[in-house]
Protein backbone atom coordinates (compact mmCIF):
# COMPACT_ATOMS: atom_id res chain seq x y z
CA UNK A 1 0.00 0.00 0.00
CA UNK A 2 1.02 3.63 -0.47
CA UNK A 3 1.91 5.53 2.68
CA UNK A 4 2.67 9.09 3.71
CA UNK A 5 6.12 8.98 5.25
CA UNK A 6 6.89 12.65 5.99
CA UNK A 7 5.57 16.17 5.76
CA UNK A 8 7.47 19.29 4.80
CA UNK A 9 6.55 22.91 5.40
CA UNK A 10 8.26 25.49 3.21
CA UNK A 11 7.83 29.11 2.22
CA UNK A 12 7.64 29.62 -1.54
CA UNK A 13 9.08 33.13 -1.75
CA UNK A 14 9.50 33.99 -5.46
CA UNK A 15 12.80 35.85 -4.99
CA UNK A 16 14.41 32.58 -3.86
CA UNK A 17 13.67 31.15 -7.30
CA UNK A 18 15.16 34.24 -8.89
CA UNK A 19 18.25 34.04 -6.68
CA UNK A 20 18.83 30.40 -7.50
CA UNK A 21 18.23 30.85 -11.22
CA UNK A 22 20.80 33.68 -11.33
CA UNK A 23 23.47 31.99 -9.22
CA UNK A 24 22.99 34.18 -6.17
CA UNK A 25 22.51 31.35 -3.62
CA UNK A 26 25.87 32.16 -2.04
CA UNK A 27 25.47 35.95 -1.90
CA UNK A 28 25.67 37.43 1.59
CA UNK A 29 21.98 38.32 1.55
CA UNK A 30 20.65 34.96 0.32
CA UNK A 31 23.16 32.51 1.80
CA UNK A 32 21.52 32.22 5.26
CA UNK A 33 18.16 31.46 3.65
CA UNK A 34 19.51 28.71 1.40
CA UNK A 35 21.77 27.25 4.11
CA UNK A 36 18.72 26.18 6.08
CA UNK A 37 17.88 23.71 3.33
CA UNK A 38 21.28 21.99 3.20
CA UNK A 39 20.17 19.36 5.71
CA UNK A 40 16.97 18.66 3.80
CA UNK A 41 18.69 18.35 0.42
CA UNK A 42 21.00 15.68 1.81
CA UNK A 43 18.24 13.91 3.71
CA UNK A 44 15.64 13.84 0.94
CA UNK A 45 17.98 12.18 -1.58
CA UNK A 46 18.93 9.34 0.78
CA UNK A 47 17.38 5.97 -0.18
CA UNK A 48 15.41 5.64 3.06
CA UNK A 49 13.78 9.05 2.85
CA UNK A 50 13.54 9.76 -0.89
CA UNK A 51 9.83 9.92 -1.87
CA UNK A 52 8.28 8.45 -4.97
CA UNK A 53 5.52 11.07 -5.05
CA UNK A 54 5.04 14.49 -3.48
CA UNK A 55 1.58 15.92 -2.88
CA UNK A 56 2.48 19.60 -3.09
CA UNK A 57 0.01 21.98 -1.48
CA UNK A 58 0.42 25.52 -2.80
CA UNK A 59 -1.55 28.51 -4.01
CA UNK A 60 -1.70 29.74 -7.55
CA UNK A 61 -0.81 33.40 -8.14
CA UNK A 62 -3.14 34.18 -11.06
CA UNK A 63 -1.21 31.86 -13.39
CA UNK A 64 -3.70 28.99 -13.76
CA UNK A 65 -6.73 30.66 -12.14
CA UNK A 66 -8.07 34.19 -12.11
CA UNK A 67 -11.22 35.98 -10.97
CA UNK A 68 -13.24 33.99 -13.50
CA UNK A 69 -12.60 30.68 -11.69
CA UNK A 70 -11.59 30.43 -8.03
CA UNK A 71 -11.66 26.84 -6.73
CA UNK A 72 -11.19 26.45 -2.98
CA UNK A 73 -9.32 23.16 -3.48
CA UNK A 74 -8.10 21.91 -6.88
CA UNK A 75 -6.11 18.73 -7.51
CA UNK A 76 -3.96 18.23 -10.59
CA UNK A 77 -4.60 14.87 -12.24
CA UNK A 78 -2.58 15.47 -15.40
CA UNK A 79 0.52 13.83 -16.81
CA UNK A 80 2.70 16.94 -16.55
CA UNK A 81 2.72 20.66 -15.76
CA UNK A 82 4.90 23.30 -17.41
CA UNK A 83 6.34 26.27 -15.51
CA UNK A 84 4.22 29.40 -15.90
CA UNK A 85 5.36 32.73 -17.31
CA UNK A 86 4.80 35.14 -14.41
CA UNK A 87 5.88 38.19 -16.35
CA UNK A 88 9.59 37.51 -16.87
CA UNK A 89 9.35 34.26 -18.84
CA UNK A 90 9.00 30.76 -17.38
CA UNK A 91 11.59 29.73 -14.79
CA UNK A 92 14.39 27.57 -16.30
CA UNK A 93 13.38 24.49 -14.34
CA UNK A 94 12.22 21.05 -15.49
CA UNK A 95 8.64 20.25 -16.42
CA UNK A 96 6.80 18.85 -13.41
CA UNK A 97 5.73 15.24 -13.96
CA UNK A 98 2.46 14.18 -12.36
CA UNK A 99 1.19 10.85 -11.06
CA UNK A 100 -2.28 10.58 -12.63
CA UNK A 101 -3.14 7.17 -11.15
CA UNK A 102 -2.63 8.28 -7.57
CA UNK A 103 -4.08 11.73 -8.23
CA UNK A 104 -7.33 10.34 -9.66
CA UNK A 105 -7.52 7.87 -6.79
CA UNK A 106 -7.17 10.72 -4.27
CA UNK A 107 -9.73 12.84 -6.14
CA UNK A 108 -12.24 10.00 -6.11
CA UNK A 109 -11.60 9.18 -2.47
CA UNK A 110 -11.96 12.84 -1.45
CA UNK A 111 -15.30 13.19 -3.20
CA UNK A 112 -16.58 10.03 -1.52
CA UNK A 113 -15.20 11.46 1.73
CA UNK A 114 -17.33 14.59 1.11
CA UNK A 115 -14.55 16.92 -0.07
CA UNK A 116 -15.70 18.26 -3.44
CA UNK A 117 -12.36 19.15 -4.99
CA UNK A 118 -11.99 20.62 -8.46
CA UNK A 119 -10.14 18.33 -10.87
CA UNK A 120 -7.57 19.95 -13.16
CA UNK A 121 -6.03 18.05 -16.06
CA UNK A 122 -4.16 20.90 -17.73
CA UNK A 123 -2.53 23.87 -16.03
CA UNK A 124 0.73 25.74 -15.71
CA UNK A 125 2.39 25.94 -12.31
CA UNK A 126 4.05 29.04 -10.90
CA UNK A 127 6.61 29.83 -8.20
CA UNK A 128 4.24 28.56 -5.50
CA UNK A 129 5.05 25.04 -6.69
CA UNK A 130 8.43 25.31 -8.39
CA UNK A 131 10.31 27.26 -5.70
CA UNK A 132 9.83 24.54 -3.03
CA UNK A 133 11.06 21.93 -5.51
CA UNK A 134 14.16 24.05 -6.14
CA UNK A 135 14.80 24.53 -2.43
CA UNK A 136 14.68 20.76 -1.86
CA UNK A 137 16.45 19.48 -4.97
CA UNK A 138 18.52 22.34 -6.38
CA UNK A 139 19.69 22.17 -10.00
CA UNK A 140 18.45 19.02 -11.72
CA UNK A 141 17.74 18.09 -15.31
CA UNK A 142 14.62 16.26 -14.18
CA UNK A 143 12.73 16.48 -10.90
CA UNK A 144 13.48 13.23 -9.03
CA UNK A 145 9.86 12.83 -7.86
CA UNK A 146 6.40 12.75 -9.32
CA UNK A 147 4.26 15.65 -8.11
CA UNK A 148 0.54 15.94 -7.48
CA UNK A 149 -0.35 19.65 -7.29
CA UNK A 150 -3.02 20.62 -4.77
CA UNK A 151 -3.97 24.26 -5.21
CA UNK A 152 -5.74 26.11 -2.39
CA UNK A 153 -7.45 29.49 -2.61
CA UNK A 154 -5.74 31.81 -0.13
CA UNK A 155 -5.76 34.79 -2.48
CA UNK A 156 -9.42 35.83 -2.62
CA UNK A 157 -11.78 35.89 0.33
CA UNK A 158 -13.11 33.53 1.61
CA UNK A 159 -10.21 31.09 2.05
CA UNK A 160 -10.84 27.75 3.77
CA UNK A 161 -10.58 27.55 7.54
CA UNK A 162 -7.62 25.95 9.25
CA UNK A 163 -9.93 23.25 10.57
CA UNK A 164 -11.16 22.42 7.08
CA UNK A 165 -7.58 22.26 5.81
CA UNK A 166 -6.52 19.95 8.65
CA UNK A 167 -9.51 17.69 7.95
CA UNK A 168 -8.61 17.65 4.25
CA UNK A 169 -5.15 16.42 5.21
CA UNK A 170 -6.74 13.60 7.20
CA UNK A 171 -8.87 12.68 4.19
CA UNK A 172 -5.80 12.71 1.92
CA UNK A 173 -4.07 10.32 4.33
CA UNK A 174 -7.02 7.94 4.12
CA UNK A 175 -6.96 8.17 0.33
CA UNK A 176 -3.24 7.47 0.04
CA UNK A 177 -3.38 4.51 2.40
CA UNK A 178 -6.07 2.87 0.26
CA UNK A 179 -4.02 3.10 -2.95
CA UNK A 180 -2.77 -0.44 -3.76
CA UNK A 181 0.64 0.44 -5.22
CA UNK A 182 3.65 0.45 -2.88
CA UNK A 183 4.66 4.12 -2.87
CA UNK A 184 6.48 6.41 -0.47
CA UNK A 185 4.54 9.67 -0.46
CA UNK A 186 5.43 12.99 1.10
CA UNK A 187 3.04 15.89 1.53
CA UNK A 188 4.37 19.45 1.46
CA UNK A 189 2.56 22.52 2.77
CA UNK A 190 3.92 25.72 1.24
CA UNK A 191 3.42 29.47 1.44
CA UNK A 192 3.74 31.91 4.31
CA UNK A 193 5.03 32.71 6.80
CA UNK A 194 4.10 36.19 8.07
CA UNK A 195 4.14 38.83 5.38
CA UNK A 196 2.11 41.67 3.95
CA UNK A 197 2.80 42.95 0.46
CA UNK A 198 0.69 46.12 0.33
CA UNK A 199 -0.90 48.89 2.32
CA UNK A 200 0.32 50.72 5.45
CA UNK A 201 1.54 47.46 7.03
CA UNK A 202 3.58 46.32 4.01
CA UNK A 203 6.67 44.52 5.24
CA UNK A 204 5.07 43.23 8.45
CA UNK A 205 6.88 40.22 9.96
CA UNK A 206 5.91 38.59 13.26
CA UNK A 207 8.74 36.28 14.32
CA UNK A 208 7.16 35.32 17.63
CA UNK A 209 3.87 34.26 16.06
CA UNK A 210 5.61 32.37 13.25
CA UNK A 211 7.68 30.37 15.69
CA UNK A 212 4.66 29.53 17.84
CA UNK A 213 3.05 28.24 14.66
CA UNK A 214 6.08 26.05 13.94
CA UNK A 215 5.96 24.79 17.54
CA UNK A 216 2.30 23.86 17.08
CA UNK A 217 3.03 21.60 14.11
CA UNK A 218 4.88 19.11 16.34
CA UNK A 219 3.48 16.80 18.99
CA UNK A 220 -0.19 15.96 19.48
CA UNK A 221 -1.71 19.42 19.86
CA UNK A 222 -4.38 20.56 17.43
CA UNK A 223 -4.79 24.18 18.50
CA UNK A 224 -3.65 25.46 15.10
CA UNK A 225 -6.69 24.06 13.36
CA UNK A 226 -8.88 26.49 15.32
CA UNK A 227 -6.96 29.74 14.66
CA UNK A 228 -9.51 32.12 13.04
CA UNK A 229 -8.88 34.02 9.83
CA UNK A 230 -8.87 37.35 11.67
CA UNK A 231 -5.90 36.27 13.81
CA UNK A 232 -3.81 35.42 10.74
CA UNK A 233 -4.73 38.82 9.28
CA UNK A 234 -4.02 40.76 12.45
CA UNK A 235 -0.85 38.97 13.55
CA UNK A 236 0.80 37.83 10.31
CA UNK A 237 -0.37 40.25 7.62
CA UNK A 238 -2.73 39.88 4.70
CA UNK A 239 -0.67 37.10 3.10
CA UNK A 240 -0.03 35.17 6.32
CA UNK A 241 -3.25 33.25 5.68
CA UNK A 242 -1.15 31.06 3.37
CA UNK A 243 -0.12 29.15 6.49
CA UNK A 244 -3.44 27.28 6.49
CA UNK A 245 -1.91 25.24 3.65
CA UNK A 246 0.67 23.88 6.11
CA UNK A 247 -2.26 22.49 8.11
CA UNK A 248 -3.24 20.21 5.22
CA UNK A 249 0.24 18.74 5.50
CA UNK A 250 0.01 18.44 9.28
CA UNK A 251 -3.43 16.83 9.19
CA UNK A 252 -2.14 14.14 6.84
CA UNK A 253 0.54 13.05 9.33
CA UNK A 254 -1.76 11.61 11.95
CA UNK A 255 -2.10 12.06 15.69
CA UNK A 256 1.45 13.06 16.59
CA UNK A 257 4.60 14.29 14.87
CA UNK A 258 8.23 15.08 15.61
CA UNK A 259 10.44 17.59 13.85
CA UNK A 260 13.53 16.25 12.09
CA UNK A 261 14.70 19.69 10.93
CA UNK A 262 13.60 23.28 11.36
CA UNK A 263 14.75 26.56 9.85
CA UNK A 264 13.51 30.13 10.22
CA UNK A 265 15.09 33.24 8.74
CA UNK A 266 14.15 36.88 8.24
CA UNK A 267 14.10 38.80 6.11
CA UNK A 268 13.94 37.37 2.62
CA UNK A 269 12.68 40.23 0.49
CA UNK A 270 9.98 41.54 2.88
CA UNK A 271 8.95 38.06 3.99
CA UNK A 272 9.63 35.56 6.75
CA UNK A 273 11.11 32.24 5.60
CA UNK A 274 10.00 29.10 7.40
CA UNK A 275 10.91 25.46 6.80
CA UNK A 276 10.24 22.30 8.79
CA UNK A 277 10.53 18.55 8.15
CA UNK A 278 8.07 16.42 10.10
CA UNK A 279 7.75 12.70 10.69
CA UNK A 280 4.62 10.98 11.99
CA UNK A 281 5.17 9.44 15.41
CA UNK A 282 2.09 7.28 15.12
CA UNK A 283 1.61 6.48 11.42
CA UNK A 284 -1.89 5.12 12.04
CA UNK A 285 -4.24 6.32 9.32
CA UNK A 286 -7.04 8.57 10.61
CA UNK A 287 -10.25 6.56 10.99
CA UNK A 288 -12.56 6.54 8.01
CA UNK A 289 -15.45 8.93 8.09
CA UNK A 290 -18.74 7.16 7.48
CA UNK A 291 -21.78 7.91 5.43
CA UNK A 292 -25.23 7.43 6.91
CA UNK A 293 -25.60 3.75 7.62
CA UNK A 294 -21.99 3.27 8.69
CA UNK A 295 -20.30 2.31 5.39
CA UNK A 296 -16.59 3.21 5.42
CA UNK A 297 -16.05 5.91 2.82
CA UNK A 298 -12.33 5.44 2.26
CA UNK A 299 -12.83 1.85 1.15
CA UNK A 300 -15.50 2.66 -1.46
CA UNK A 301 -13.08 2.67 -4.35
CA UNK A 302 -14.13 1.88 -7.87
CA UNK A 303 -11.88 -0.84 -9.27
Amino acid sequence: MARITHGIGCSHIPVLGYAHDHGKDGDDYFKPAFAGFDWTREWITAPDSRPDVVILVYNDHASAFDMKVIPTFAIGCGESYTPADEGFGPRPVPVVEGHPDLAWHIAQSLVLDEFDTTIINEMEVDHGLTVPLTMMFGDVEKWPVKVIPLAVNVVTYPPPSGNRCWALGEAISRAVSSFPQDLKVQIWGTGGMSHQLQGPRAGLINKEWDNRFLDGLTGEGQDLRHVPHIEYLRETGSEGIEMVMWLIMRGALGKSTRALHRHYHVPVSNTALGHIVLEPVDPTVPPSRTLEGGSPIAQKMIA
